[in-house]
């Protein structure tokens, strides 16, 4: 499935029809450059999941966690992880096996530890307001 954004206000919408794509898979796999709009995008997702608060990168704690409103949601930034064994130090297969949303970006940092199962959701940015939102289910 490809999606266009062409502004931030249809975003919303791309997250329901994202999340409704996924069915039951709760894990997705963020790609794209730095600045292609991978926690812009989370932050849709984290909304139509119910999440009020703020949500904001864990470039630094590599994990924030968020309450929806029928689950928790954990976003995860291994963007500054050094080794796969960082992660794996950290917990991470615990969160991906817990039946909650989880919203990884820079999944190439830990190639090993990803499930066999997720939706990969790939960034390319065709101009300052227009990002094209390729999704594949694995």
């Amino acid at each position: 499935m490809i999606l266009t954004a062409t502004s931030l206000q249809e975003l919303p919408s791309i997250a329901i029809q994202l999340l409704s794509h996924a069915g039951d898979q709760k894990i997705f796999l963020f790609h794209g450059d730095m600045g292609a709009g991978k926690t812009t995008l989370i932050k849709s997702l984290c909304e139509a999941l119910g999440v009020t608060g703020s949500v904001t990168s864990p470039t630094f704690a590599i994990v924030n966690e968020y309450k929806g409103s029928s689950a928790k949601i954990y976003h995860f930034d291994f963007y500054r992880l050094k080794s796969q064994t960082e992660a794996l130090d950290m917990g991470a297969e615990e969160y991906f096996y817990s039946g909650n949303y989880c919203f990884i970006e820079w999944p190439e940092k830990i190639p090993d530890m990803l499930p066999a199962h997720y939706i990969s959701i790939s960034l390319k940015v065709l101009n300052d307001d227009s990002r094209e939102i390729s999704v594949e289910k694995i």
